[in-house]
């Protein structure tokens, strides 16, 4: 049965592996050297103080996680985030990324998040599916933006709008101050048995 949990630095080790295999055999991530388990655990922690970072487990062994990042620095972007998403090639097409996203999408909004980015290397038809199935957007390509693997490569955005655009915003709520019992039922809401 597929759980949910938040992450914590101890799962450094197991996602760093899941991640390992994407960034040493695609461009899907732009990083040529995969971080070992202490500097995942770091990178857990550090976004871990503002955004959602969620796990997805089949019968009890983490197969995927998901997570959101600062968009950019400027202080008007403030109500705007990056996804990312992997799921162990072993487990794709289970429903774990649906799980992981429907679960982030929905903490994000109770955040205060307005607008939801995520980049995509194509060829990756599986990911764009995935958004289009989340109703995320196109929104833009761009051309040559990374050269990994011995070639040029681009990036397609996509962008999905998750609370009304009709007022000022009131300031994102950071992850940690979420309750635990909201953060608990939106994770069993959106598993996938």
């Amino acid at each position: 049965m597929l759980s949910l949990r938040v992450a914590t630095p101890a799962d450094g080790a197991v996602l760093s592996e899941i991640y390992a295999y994407y960034v040493d055999t695609s461009a899907i991530s732009y990083e040529y050297v995969a971080p070992d388990a202490k500097e995942f655990a770091e990178r857990i922690a550090h976004k871990l103080e503002k955004y959602p970072y969620i796990v997805a487990e089949l019968d009890g062994k983490p197969v995927g996680y998901a997570y959101a990042s600062e968009f950019r620095e400027r202080a008007a972007y403030a109500w705007c985030v990056e996804l990312s998403v992997y799921v162990d090639r072993n487990c794709r097409g289970r429903g774990v990324g649906s799980a992981l996203y429907a679960a982030l999408l929905e903490l994000l909004r109770l955040q205060g998040v307005v607008t939801a980015y995520s980049a995509i290397t194509p060829p990756n038809d599986a990911s764009i599916a995935l958004h289009e199935k989340m109703g995320f957007s196109l929104v833009g390509r761009f051309h040559a933006s990374g050269f990994k693997l011995g070639k040029w490569w681009e990036l397609v955005w996509y962008e999905k709008v998750l609370c009304p655009l009709d007022s000022a915003p009131a300031p994102i709520t950071p992850f940690p101050q979420l309750s635990a019992e909201t953060v608990q039922l939106v994770l069993q809401n959106s598993q996938r048995s």
